[in-house]
């Protein structure tokens, strides 16, 4: 878990676009500063490195001069001031090596304190060893604690002469140099970056606050209800001369649009609502008037015949449908536009007590179980009448699209704060193309759940309506063999 975090924190994709400015900006000032310090560096030492050499090749000169002059010898460790006359004192770090044909060896090295002493064994097989030009001084290690020289030499009168110096201030002058160049580049950096930081938050302020608009509209519902949006990005981030300002301006010409839509939605949504309820309310009267004239006419024992007598009833039949479904669609109606429920205190065992009784003595085709998982009272708030009438819509579902000998259990339980009602029974299933618009109005099974001609298609949406009305959800899980409705509620 804790790798998956850091390397969720450490994707560049996830960063914002803030954090994004800095770092890319900050590697590539890095960059630059890496760059500029190598070449400084490397142009340093090559020129110092150049300057040494031909202080060496001077050096050489020197010593052949002197060493050229019939009774003047090359320097040597028993020469002192007054011993050189006229001849300048040689430089620290300076190195002087005289190869006689009668291998004798003169030798001279001028050390910091300005003394000057003679090489020993081991040095001297490294001079001879090394392969040494008169015009290319080339670096070699002498130890003995006195380190790496640039050495030449050349060839005068059957003798050799060396000539060197240390290249110990070479060293140290860049090695000085990138010290400081470490350590202005790093504080440059860090200058850039905390400058950037500022920079780059002063600049996104405006962009910030669109974001933030738009984080405050999406946070509104718009799916349902009564639409109004009156967040808008301010006047001064929707200059459209600026990136950000266009953002602001085509966020706020959206913003208008999408509030014109859903109020010509919601304007829709009300007429159409309000003509349901209206045209439900008118048909209720004149349906019972044909339901009580058939139920009259069946009544009288009047003489009719099979025609008509088959006529009335199926006028009196269609009617109480008829009635049947027009109450639903009004109380849909009525749950849509926000009618509130009654709030009283339901006791949910009784209920279900009472819905398991009434579908055995409507149904004794299917065999129906009632599962009291809890010992004490389970109360919820809410309408009585309306959540018996969810109840009952389960169970004549399950009645109705599954065959005879199905059983169907009713279960009742808590889960933390929440009461459980439970349909379930063990028929043939929903279709999965069924399953996803079951809570839609009018909704059709097909031949895998053999329905019902009388079914009006609103049982599940109205018991989906009140549901959502008591602040409670209600799901269904189907496969061949169960199929569970799941009604969940506060409870009290």
């Amino acid at each position: 878990m804790t790798a998956s975090v850091r390397t969720r924190r450490f994707d560049p994709r996830g960063w914002t676009l803030r954090r994004t400015l800095v770092i890319g900006t900050g590697l590539l000032v890095a960059l630059t500063l890496v760059v500029t310090g190598l070449a400084t560096s490397l142009a340093l030492r090559t020129f110092v490195y150049d300057r040494l050499d031909a202080q060496v090749v001077e050096s050489l000169q020197f010593g052949r001069l002197d060493s050229g002059m019939g009774g003047a010898p090359s320097p040597s460790p028993t020469s002192s001031t007054e011993d050189r006359g006229d001849r300048p004192a040689p430089r620290i770090g300076s190195l002087f090596v005289l190869f006689r044909d009668d291998d004798t060896v003169v030798s001279s090295y001028t050390g910091d304190d300005g003394e000057e002493r003679s090489l020993d064994a081991d040095q001297l097989d490294a001079i001879r060893g090394a392969d040494l030009s008169a015009r290319t001084p080339v670096t070699v290690d002498l130890g003995g604690g006195i380190g790496e020289f640039r050495l030449a030499a050349r060839e005068q009168n059957g003798e050799k002469v060396v000539a060197g110096m240390s290249v110990e201030e070479v060293t140290a002058t860049t090695s000085a140099l990138t010290v400081i160049l470490v350590s202005v580049a790093g504080t440059a950096l860090a200058l850039v970056l905390i400058g950037l930081s500022l920079f780059v938050r002063r600049s996104l302020r405006p962009l910030e606050r669109v974001a933030v608009v738009a984080d405050r509209v999406a946070a509104r519902p718009l799916a349902i209800g009564d639409v109004e949006i009156p967040e808008r990005v301010p006047e001064p981030d929707t200059d459209p001369t600026t990136e950000v300002g266009r953002v602001g301006h085509s966020l706020n010409v959206l913003l208008a649009h999408i509030e014109a839509a859903l109020s010509s939605r919601q304007h829709s949504e009300d007429q159409l609502r309000r003509f349901i309820a209206d045209a439900s309310h008118e048909l209720r009267t004149p349906l019972a008037s044909i339901r009580g004239y058939a139920q009259l006419s069946l009544g009288e024992n009047a003489p009719m015949t099979p025609t008509q007598e088959r006529a009335f009833d199926r006028i009196a039949s269609e009617s109480t449908r008829m009635a049947d479904l027009v109450e639903d669609l009004l109380l849909l109606a009525r749950l849509d536009a926000g009618q509130q429920l009654r709030r009283d205190s339901v006791d949910l065992t009784m209920l279900a007590i009472d819905a398991v009784s009434d579908a055995h003595a409507t149904d004794p085709a299917h065999t129906w179980l009632l599962d009291l998982r809890e010992h004490d009272a389970v109360e919820v708030a809410g309408d009585d009448n309306r959540l018996r009438q969810v109840v009952a819509n389960l169970t004549r579902n399950a009645r109705t699209h599954t065959p005879p000998g199905t059983t169907v259990t009713l279960t009742l339980r808590r889960e933390g704060d929440s009461a459980v009602i439970e349909v379930a029974d063990d028929g043939p299933g929903i279709a999965p193309e069924i399953r996803e618009r079951l809570f839609e109005r009018f909704a059709r099974a097909d031949v895998s759940r053999n329905r019902d001609a009388g079914s009006t298609g609103l049982g599940l949406s109205i018991a989906q309506a009140i549901v959502s009305a008591h602040d409670g959800t209600i799901d269904v899980q189907s496969e061949p063999g169960r199929t569970a409705f799941t009604v969940r509620l506060p409870v009290v």
